[in-house]
């Protein structure tokens, strides 16, 4: 049931707002009591807490599996970290949406439990691109912390208008990402 609450949750808040939902929302599209919504979770804050950590969590777990392998390239890294964002926000698009847009409806103390996990992701992508700066695999002239924050911006902004379903798919968006962070735009004309 803890599992189906956090489901319904996510499919309203995606639609309706976390601020706009309410507990009360949640048990009658599942046809449940309030009591078992208290069951599971302190508040509805709670509920947001655990599914920010979730998604955040997954992410990082899965990043670190990218990041294990020496044998890959920084390119090859950063190819894959952005994948891997693209991915999440295709096969997770509710529970994303509720993750770069809700954030500001938790608890202070949860904020920063958030951001400093977020921090942590961003500081992993940050090392491979700082070591491909030394590997001479990416421009010495750059910063790597303004790189990486310029990555994710793309990246994590996607969430807000890309449709898996659309004309382009996780994929290419991957690749022209890709192609836009380590050639640029220029033509070669």
């Amino acid at each position: 049931m803890k599992e189906k609450i956090v489901e319904q949750s996510i499919e309203l808040f995606e639609t309706k707002g976390f601020s706009e939902t309410s507990i009360q929302d949640v048990v009658d599209s599942l046809g449940v009591t309030k009591g078992t919504f208290y069951y599971y979770f302190d508040s509805k804050e709670q509920l947001l807490m655990d599914i920010q950590t979730m998604y955040i969590d997954e992410l990082l777990k899965k990043q670190q599996q990218i990041l294990v392998h020496r044998s890959k390239d920084c390119k090859t890294k950063v190819f894959e970290n952005v994948q891997l964002i693209l991915k999440q926000i295709k096969t997770h698009g509710g529970i994303a949406k509720i993750f770069f847009r809700e954030m500001r409806n938790l608890h202070p103390d949860h904020v920063m439990v958030i951001k400093q996990k977020r921090e942590q992701f961003r500081l992993n992508l940050q090392k491979v691109i700082e070591t491909g700066i030394q590997n001479k695999e990416f421009r010495q002239d750059l910063r790597a912390d303004l790189v990486t924050f310029a990555i994710l911006g793309m990246c994590n902004w996607s969430y807000h208008w890309f449709n898996p379903n659309g004309p382009a798919s996780d994929d290419e968006l991957t690749k022209t990402y890709i192609e836009i962070f380590l050639n640029g735009m220029k033509s070669e004309l």
